[in-house]
């Protein structure tokens, strides 16, 4: 639905966007990670024909971003981050006007008038002047008009910004409930949100892709710096000794302070193993603690993060960008 090949944009020698590629599947939800700066909104800003690349290109749902850019905005919804409204208009007003700007006939711009408003939370809202609207709100206005004319590709930058925290909930569910019947493209830095709604995620940083695909994917990458986490009643110095012998552990580190509960139990310690490549040293670690006499409390396989991920790939993309400008 969204075919991305080495988009550019360039203002004089600052490269914001720098040769990116990338496909949004059809009926999926994609997360568009990255820290500010990154180059989310103008590569959003292309997409939907708000900006001219420099160079390469992109379609959407088969239209070229610059030569079909009519035939784009027909077929895309676009949610900006912060939303433009005419603040004196009532909703069903404001609605009326954008189906009318769009060039829908009045019967329909009716019958999706009401369906956006019942989709978005806003029938108990649709005489109020949308000035008199809270910020949560004012943001369903915006989803609902990007959703007005029925478009089969949406791109939502940053929708849950400024929301309280029902209010976002209520968004993810949204989002997620129109995954299937439209393609979404998620913009946001905000990484529980990709995790709680996307289907795969795109990660830029530095103007340039640097990960991309399925959440588990991109997890597994990180699979080797997993780590058994465990707690029991001994000495730590002792308890440390006695699993670093055991076969399949690499490294044995004594955690105390915020990363262990068992800082508020001074009885109990807790170590963070990590593991070689093809071992799940679990079963052995659990038997060599209970061998020693040691109360056993816990067992168990802290996965990486997607958050240590997006952290690791960002952080190695400013690296490279230092090199790159030294050089």
């Amino acid at each position: 639905m969204i075919s991305v090949s080495q988009l550019t944009k360039a203002y004089g020698p600052v490269l914001a966007v720098d040769k990116v590629s990338f496909e949004v599947p059809k009926g999926q939800i994609v997360g568009f990670l990255g820290p500010n700066g990154a180059g989310k909104s103008t590569t959003i800003r292309m997409l939907s024909c708000w900006l001219a690349p420099t160079s390469g290109g992109a379609t959407v749902n088969g239209f070229d971003i610059f030569h079909q850019s009519e035939q784009v905005r027909q077929h895309l919804g676009y949610l900006p981050e912060n939303v433009p409204l005419y603040m004196e208009m009532t909703v069903e007003e404001y609605l009326d006007f954008r189906g009318r700007l769009r060039g829908m006939e009045r019967e329909l711009r009716r019958k999706r008038i009401d369906y956006v408003m019942q989709r978005c939370w806003l029938s108990t809202v649709r005489s109020r002047v949308i000035g008199h609207l809270s910020k949560g709100y004012r943001q369903r206005v915006g989803l609902a008009d990007t959703l007005l004319h029925g478009p089969e590709v949406l791109i939502l930058d940053e929708p849950t910004v400024g929301l309280d925290p029902t209010q976002i909930r209520e968004t993810r569910k949204l989002i997620k409930d129109l995954a299937g019947e439209h393609t979404v493209m998620l913009s946001t830095h905000i990484l529980p949100e990709v995790e709680a709604v996307c289907d795969h995620a795109i990660i830029i940083a530095g103007g340039r892709i640097v990960a991309q695909g399925s959440l588990e994917e991109l997890r597994s990458t990180r699979r080797a710096t997993a780590r058994v986490l465990i707690e029991c009643r001994g000495p730590a110095a002792d308890v440390q000794t006695a699993l670093q012998r055991v076969s399949g552990v690499h490294k044995v580190e004594m955690l105390n302070g915020d990363d262990a509960r068992s800082s508020r139990d001074k009885n109990y310690v807790t170590a963070a193993i990590r593991q070689k490549d093809g071992f799940d040293v679990r079963e052995e670690v659990a038997r060599t603690v209970v061998q020693s006499g040691w109360p056993l409390r816990e067992v168990r396989l802290e996965h990486a993060t997607l958050e240590e991920f997006f952290v690791q790939v960002t952080a190695g993309q400013a690296v490279s960008k230092t090199q790159e400008s030294a050089s």
